[in-house]
């Protein structure tokens, strides 16, 4: 995770400098997040049929060799064969992360404790820390690129992935599911209703974030916080950095806290459905504000900034709970015989949703600015609050577990 967002910007901000328009910058990643959508559609059944530890292993190799192919960017190359080598190399790291992140992901539903809100306590856990170390990331890309330059940075990074892909098979725990020879693919595709509602809701409430987030924000603060000399770019690429890093750590930090915030202990599974619904009614209000408020100042002003920033950690924090809601609910929906196939088509339409918001922050970018992202992502989070009020409170199966 915290390759995978100091790479993100890295390329983000790399990119930028060479002249890439927001569409082009929103190509690069396009291939990253079709990768997503493949990678867990099929890793759900890779893992059922040769266990969790193959695509976590597999995962994290990938990641190194995306990051030393990076590394071999020539720029003298075309601007079109810098973007299609980058989206390849990109789409190889997409499926390196999800591989890690579904294996990750699943385990939980085997080794966490059940009662008392265990379930719902290690996945808050796991995915809190997952994306507060992604956070760091966005620091540390933005840190790297303006220190070290692209290619020492890319280099460094997979040195140290290196090194943590031996630590984890030295000390990786027994007890993961090994697999099964006799799991078929057509299983991968949920014929619950609960899980595919779900993963409808969790798609559009992904695209809602990223719509703004990979191109729109950072993009927009460049423009605004850099003054065009060296000096600039690099107090501007730390800013953006910052910002990316802090939101995405609080983010991070309120999914940890969500069973606390939501008293998930003492609440039935019914409640917890109904808290899904209620949570992302919450969201639609930030990013439908912002939009008009950015519409309205017109110009860039310290103020809006101020707002923005504001505003969109107000959105992360929201959007954490929900976030993490959704979480518990598909362990909490599946049954422990197929979590890797219920989990991964789950995070298949994650990746889908990431996929629509990258395409969109470009294009809404390049057509409206800021204001249109903000407004796009309002509207996505009015669809995730419909497929949400589809759930069926009375159909979980923790109790498997």
């Amino acid at each position: 995770m915290l390759t995978d967002g100091a790479l993100r910007m890295l390329v983000l901000l790399q990119f930028h400098m060479l002249g890439f328009s927001p569409v082009q910058l929103a190509y690069l990643f396009v291939l990253y997040e079709v990768a997503g959508i493949v990678t867990n559609l099929s890793a759900g059944w890779i893992a059922a049929r040769f266990g969790l530890t193959s695509t976590l292993y597999a995962g994290l190799a990938i990641q190194v060799g995306a990051l030393l192919a990076l590394a071999m960017l020539d720029p003298a190359w075309t601007l079109w064969a810098s973007v299609v080598y980058v989206m390849a190399v990109q789409g190889a790291s997409g499926v390196a992360k999800d591989l890690a992140k579904m294996s990750a992901k699943s385990a939980v539903k085997v080794l966490a404790p059940t009662g008392q809100g265990g379930l719902f306590r290690w996945v808050a856990v796991l995915t809190g820390s997952k994306n507060a170390v992604k956070g760091l990331g966005f620091l540390l890309g933005a840190v790297l690129l303006g220190t070290l330059g692209f290619v020492p940075a890319v280099l460094w990074m997979a040195a140290v992935l290196a090194v943590i892909l031996i630590a984890v098979v030295w000390k990786m725990p027994a007890g993961l599911p090994r697999g099964k020879k006799d799991a078929k693919f057509a299983e991968v595709f949920s014929k619950d209703r609960n899980i595919n509602w779900l993963s409808a809701a969790r798609m559009f409430l992904f695209g809602a974030r990223d719509v703004w987030f990979v191109v729109g924000i950072p993009i927009y603060f460049y423009a605004v916080l850099s003054d065009g000399t060296e000096a600039g770019n690099r107090a501007a690429f730390f800013m953006i950095g910052t910002f990316m890093a802090c939101w995405t750590i609080l983010y991070g930090a309120v999914q940890a806290y969500a069973p606390r915030l939501l008293n998930a202990a003492a609440r039935p599974k019914a409640e917890l459905v109904g808290e899904a619904r209620r949570w992302v009614g919450m969201l639609f209000a930030v990013p439908a504000i912002l939009a008009v408020t950015v519409w309205v100042a017109g110009d860039p002003a310290p103020w809006l900034t101020v707002t923005l920033v504001a505003g969109l950690l107000v959105f992360g924090a929201i959007f954490a709970v929900n976030s993490s809601l959704h979480s518990y609910l598909i362990l909490a929906f599946t049954r422990s015989d197929r979590v890797t196939m219920d989990v991964g088509f789950y995070y298949m339409a994650n990746a889908a949703g990431r996929l629509m918001g990258t395409l969109l922050s470009g294009l809404t970018y390049q057509l409206g600015g800021l204001p249109a992202c903000l407004g796009t992502a309002a509207l996505l989070v009015g669809l995730s609050w419909l497929c949400a009020g589809r759930l069926d409170a009375h159909n979980t199966s923790e109790a498997t577990a």
